[in-house]
C-alpha cells in the first residue's frame, strides 16, 4: 500500500505529501531560475573576434571532440570569399585557420557554412559552391580535416544529382565515432517546373566515403534552415519547415533509425498559411533524454517565437511555450544548459533597427527576464545571429550590419 495521503484524507490544516512535494519543486526550480537571473542580468562581455576586414555568416559549435568552435567567410577582392574558423582556447579565440576560397561561391545570409567534429577530433566543413549561372543553382561541399584544421581534404557533394539546382540549408552531426550525418534540402525535381524541394539525408564517414542518399521528406519549404540533432539513443532526428497541404508551413520532424526514415510529424500545428517561404527555419538542442525545440511562427500575422521541450527523447513534447516579448522577426537559436532549461534568441524588429535578444525558459514555463544582447539592423545584411554554450557561459556570434560588415562576439558566464 502507498504511503501517500490521498486528498480526501489530509485532516484538516495539514497540507498533503502530494501538495508539499510539488512546491518544494516549485520553489526550487524558482530559486535556480533567480539565480540565473542574476547572473544573466550582467551585459554580455564582447570578446575581440578573428575575423577581419569584411565578414559575415557566423556559426557555432560545441563539438563532440570537447571544443567551441567559430567559423565565418571573409570577403576579399572582386567574389572571393574565404572560409575560416577559430576554437576557444583558455579566454581568447585561437588563431583562424584556412578551411577552403573560392570565387564561385554561393554566399548568402540565411544559408551560412558550418563545422562539425567527431570524438577524434576529425572536423567536416561545409560550404556552397555554384554549380552554373543561374541564381540559385549551388551544390554542397564538405571537406574533412584530421589535423585539427591544418589540410583539408578534396571537397565532395553528399548529392550526387549533378543538376544545376539548388542544395543547401546543411545540418550535420556526428552519427557515431566515425561518421558523420548529413541533412540538406534538395531542388534537384525543381528543375522542371512544379518540381519541389525535398529534404534529403546521407552519411559521410571519416574516410570519405558517402552513403546511400535518403528522402527524409518529399515536400519541404524551400529555404528555411533545418536543424539536427543525434538523439540520446543514437538515432539522428532533424526539424525542418515542412510545405504541407494548403500552403501550411509548419515545423516538422523526423527520425532516422538504423538508417531508415519514419514518418515525418509536426513539432506544433501552428498552421500557418504563407504562399512563399519565410526564410525562418528552427533551432534545436538535446541533453540526454531531454530535446527542445525552437521556432517562428506568424499566424494571422501574429509573429511568436515558440519553444516545446521533449522529456523522453523526442517521442513527445510539452506544452508551447511563448518566449519573444512582441516585435519578433523570429531568427532563433536555443541551446540547453541543463535537461529542464533552454536559453533562446531571437530577433526583434522597430522599423529597420532591431535587437537580438535572449532569455532563459523552463520547461514548465517559467522564463527570466529578457536580454538585450546588442542593437543590430532589421535587414538581411545583419544575419542570423548563433549563440552555444560551453562550460559556464553562453557563447553569442553575430554580423554587426556597418559597412564593411563584420562578425562579432560575446559571452555571458552564468
Amino acid at each position: 500500500m502507498s504511503r501517500r495521503q490521498s486528498p480526501s484524507s489530509v485532516p484538516p490544516g495539514r497540507i498533503s505529501v502530494g501538495v508539499l512535494e510539488r512546491a518544494i519543486v516549485k520553489f526550487l526550480v524558482a530559486c535556480s531560475l533567480l539565480c540565473i537571473t542574476a547572473n544573466a542580468a550582467e551585459t554580455a562581455t564582447e570578446v575581440p573576434c578573428p575575423a577581419v576586414g569584411q565578414s559575415g555568416e557566423p556559426n557555432l559549435l560545441r563539438g563532440s571532440d570537447g571544443r567551441l568552435y567559430l567559423s565565418w567567410i571573409e570577403r576579399g577582392p572582386g567574389r572571393m570569399a574565404t572560409l575560416k574558423f577559430s576554437h576557444w582556447n583558455t579566454g581568447t579565440w585561437s588563431k583562424p585557420k584556412h578551411i577552403a576560397a573560392g570565387d564561385n561561391w554561393f554566399v548568402n545570409w540565411a544559408d551560412f557554412p558550418s563545422l562539425c567534429a567527431l570524438p577524434d577530433g576529425t572536423l567536416v566543413a561545409h560550404w556552397l559552391q555554384k554549380s552554373s549561372a543561374g541564381t540559385y543553382s549551388y551544390d554542397v561541399k564538405l571537406s574533412l580535416s584530421h589535423n585539427r584544421g591544418r589540410s583539408w581534404s578534396k571537397p565532395v557533394s553528399p548529392h550526387r544529382d549533378g543538376t544545376p539546382t539548388e542544395h543547401g540549408f546543411v545540418s550535420i552531426v556526428p552519427v557515431d565515432k566515425s561518421t558523420f550525418g548529413v541533412f540538406w534540402l534538395d531542388g534537384r525535381k525543381m528543375i522542371v517546373k512544379g518540381g519541389e524541394m525535398a529534404l534529403r539525408y546521407c552519411t559521410l564517414d571519416r574516410d570519405g566515403r558517402l552513403g546511400v542518399e535518403r528522402v527524409v521528406d518529399q515536400r519541404v519549404c524551400e529555404c528555411c534552415q533545418t536543424g539536427a540533432v543525434v538523439l540520446d539513443n543514437g538515432d539522428p532526428f532533424v526539424v525542418f519547415r515542412d510545405r504541407l497541404a494548403g500552403e501550411v508551413r509548419d515545423i516538422t520532424s523526423s527520425t532516422l533509425n538504423a538508417g531508415r526514415v519514419r514518418r515525418s510529424r509536426r513539432v506544433h500545428a501552428d498552421n500557418w498559411v504563407i504562399e512563399g517561404c519565410p526564410v525562418n527555419g528552427p533551432s534545436i538542442d538535446t541533453h540526454r533524454k531531454s530535446v527542445a525545440v525552437a521556432w517562428f511562427t506568424n499566424v494571422e500575422k501574429h509573429p511568436e517565437v515558440r519553444v516545446r521541450f521533449s522529456q523522453d527523447t523526442a517521442q513527445t513534447f510539452g506544452k508551447t511555450i511563448r518566449v519573444d516579448d512582441g516585435a519578433s522577426s523570429g531568427r532563433v537559436d536555443i541551446v540547453l544548459i541543463d535537461t529542464d532549461t533552454a536559453a533562446v534568441s531571437w530577433l526583434k524588429v522597430d522599423g529597420k533597427a532591431a535587437e537580438i535578444r535572449w532569455r532563459v525558459v523552463h520547461r514548465d514555463g517559467t522564463t527570466t527576464p529578457s536580454r538585450r544582447l546588442t542593437g543590430t539592423l532589421a535587414s538581411r545584411s545583419s544575419g542570423f545571429p548563433r549563440m552555444e554554450r560551453f562550460g559556464d557561459a553562453l557563447f553569442f556570434a553575430w554580423t554587426d550590419a556597418v559597412k564593411p560588415p563584420r562578425v562579432r562576439t560575446a559571452r555571458v558566464v552564468r
